[in-house]
């Protein structure tokens, strides 16, 4: 590794264990399990000096090995419930991985297996961007289809209902409203110490990276995964 070279860790998560699809992370998409679509997007962008596979399944692990990720341990019980958060998680694999390989990472990327129409160019474009931009984290996301200025509402008592966010002023239009997005759980980026520090969704400083809607579905359910191969084909 060339000396003072910035080190750079994709760290892939994925969990036996689904409840709204089951099994969902080795459903065969486009003739290869979920999985394989991710870590093969992370070998492709070339930016990434170590690419590990965070799961709590052997069977998982197996097939990560086999698609060119490196996979060495279990994730722990208490990191592998539905109720576990995913920083811990990722500081988890972090923390092995610098055991194994014996240096410290500087920058720490998480790629969800459940969004796979991101494009390589997605990948190294969100990386220099996140350099350029000297944030601590970088999270990605597209434009919102709805709006809770104008046509996202709560329920205020029994039939009644109020917009999600109380606007300034009311808008007859939605193009009118101020701009929202939507996170799509794709692509994440940290610096080291940030990841370690953060506490909520995202850090202070953070730079946000914004991708089209048709390639921004995050795979949750069978419909989803529909959507994913219209896309897919239809792109």
């Amino acid at each position: 590794m060339p000396k003072n070279k910035k080190k750079v860790l994709c760290i892939i998560c994925a969990r036996a264990g689904s409840k709204r699809l089951k099994n969902k992370n080795l459903k065969i998409l486009f003739g290869k399990p979920l999985i394989f679509h991710t870590i093969k997007q992370a070998i492709m962008s070339k930016i990434f000096d170590k690419i590990v596979f965070s799961t709590d399944s052997y069977k998982l692990r197996k097939f990560a090995l086999k698609f060119g990720a490196d996979s060495w341990f279990i994730r722990p019980k208490y990191l592998s419930n539905d109720k576990a958060a995913k920083m811990p998680v990722i500081r988890h694999a972090t923390l092995v991985s610098e055991k194994k390989f014996n240096y410290k990472f500087d920058y720490i990327c998480d790629l969800d297996v459940t969004s796979p129409l991101r494009k390589i160019n997605d990948i190294k474009s969100a990386f220099k961007k996140f350099k350029k931009s000297k944030q601590d984290m970088l999270i990605s996301g597209n434009r919102a289809r709805k709006n809770p200025y104008f046509n996202m509402v709560e329920k205020n008592g029994k039939n009644a209902l109020k917009l999600a966010i109380k606007p300034k002023k009311f808008y007859v239009r939605t193009q009118d409203a101020p701009v929202v997005y939507e996170l799509n759980a794709s692509i994440y980026f940290w610096k080291r110490e940030a990841c370690f520090k953060q506490r909520g969704p995202f850090c202070k400083k953070t730079f946000f990276y914004e991708m089209p809607y048709n390639r921004s579905i995050d795979i949750d359910s069978l419909d989803d995964f529909k959507m994913v191969e219209f896309f897919r084909k239809n792109s």
